[in-house]
């Protein structure tokens, strides 16, 4: 089931129980006040590079934070199933998990929409979910079976949903930066008034073809906001190893930064609404996401050789996203423990129900080996013509 018919279905059945229940207080203000917006503020202020920053006063309501604590939970609990599932051995290869970086995928979700593209690099479960994938996909894609989002071809790295405009997954370090500003080219080219978030890690921000793609993104103009997701790790390599300026906001230099509590899903959703209403005006941005990833670099990775077991449990304990939004839920009395507690195990259910429906799903048939390898028919016969409109285009 896709992520927005888990909302409809989550809001659906808040309004039926608050009908039947209206002695408890937070089911009643949920049904009634959802429309009513609540203002509340960032965990940290933003830091801006070149730019002034957004307010820390963010709009929210009822209905948005139980969405929020919802869709965070679910892919939770998606990447713990998928951890299990490579220990048994049913997903192979390479696999990335995101679990402590979910505000990110869904802050971002919140702020724009489908027509506005994501691309990123391989750590990618979630942003899918995020963009309306369905865990049924997801796990079938996972474990190679023909169902899968990329019809079990690509595994862990590789998911794809270009009609909801996310673009992959790529499993080359670095290798989307360029790519994602392509797609910002495309939009200027067409005319539309959307942008491409090109997400990539601590570790890849030194890449040089981020530097080659920003310095053309600054020259054209292109709305493109490139997203350096920070969980101060690039594999095993603590970022203060692998870089003498790590703040990854500034190092566009003559590109404006911002600097962005990644574990805050309100503070995401704000910076993301900032830099795409920035970037259709004035051009790229870069935001710097200051997250964290509770699993190892991949499932090769025990991810306690180079950081130790307090850090983890005291992220989890401090900044953890969905505690912070679990938190509010109960403070501004949306929820009770036991609704909450309730929804987890929902969650559970259904990852688990499309876990099973993804071991039914039969293995590729071999001949899709030679599929989608090449495009039939592609030619440079129009280069010329299409180089012109190109620089029409063009500042």
């Amino acid at each position: 089931m896709a992520l927005s018919a888990h909302r409809s279905t989550a809001t659906t059945l808040l309004r039926h129980l608050s009908a039947a229940t209206a002695t408890i207080p937070s089911l009643r203000n949920l049904s009634t006040d959802s429309a009513n917006p609540l203002t509340i503020e960032t965990s940290v202020p933003f830091t801006g590079h070149k730019i002034d920053p957004p307010t820390r006063s963010v709009e929210t309501n009822s209905q948005e934070l139980m969405t929020f604590f919802r869709d965070m939970a679910l892919m939770r609990r998606m990447e713990i199933a998928a951890d299990s599932l490579y220990k048994a051995k049913l997903i192979r290869g390479f696999c990335h998990l995101y679990d402590g970086q979910e505000a990110v995928a869904v802050g971002m979700e919140a702020a724009i929409n489908k027509k506005d593209c994501i691309i990123t690099a391989y750590r990618d479960h979630c942003t899918f979910l995020g963009r309306g994938g369905s865990l049924y996909e997801t796990f079938a894609e996972l474990m190679g079976r023909k169902d899968g989002c990329s019809k079990g071809k690509g595994g862990s790295m590789h998911f794809y949903k270009k009609e909801s405009g996310f673009f992959g997954g790529h499993g080359i370090v670095g290798a989307q930066i360029p790519l994602g500003c392509g797609l910002a080219f495309a939009q200027k080219y067409n005319k539309d008034e959307n942008v491409t978030f090109t997400l990539y890690g601590d570790g890849a921000a030194n890449q040089g073809q981020l530097f080659e793609a920003l310095n053309m993104a600054a020259l054209w103009d292109l709305p493109a906001i490139l997203v350096c997701e920070n969980n101060h790790y690039g594999m095993g390599t603590a970022e203060w190893r692998s870089a003498k300026s790590p703040a990854y906001y500034k190092r566009g230099d003559y590109v404006p930064g911002l600097k962005v509590d990644g574990m805050d899903v309100l503070a995401v959703k704000q910076a993301c609404k900032f830099a795409k209403e920035h970037a259709l005006k004035n051009g790229p941005i870069i935001l710097e996401m200051d997250t964290y990833r509770y699993h190892g670099h991949s499932m090769s990775d025990p991810g306690s050789t180079y950081r130790t077991r307090d850090e983890i449990s005291a992220m989890r304990q401090e900044r953890d996203p969905i505690e912070r939004v679990r938190k509010l839920l109960l403070s501004h009395d949306i929820a009770q423990e036991k609704e909450l507690k309730d929804i987890e195990k929902e969650v559970r259910k259904e990852v688990d129900e499309a876990i099973a429906k993804a071991k039914e799903c039969p293995m590729p048939d071999p001949s899709e080996l030679f599929t989608n390898v090449y495009v039939k028919g592609f030619g440079t016969e129009s280069f010329g013509a299409d180089r012109k409109e190109v620089r029409a285009v063009l500042p």
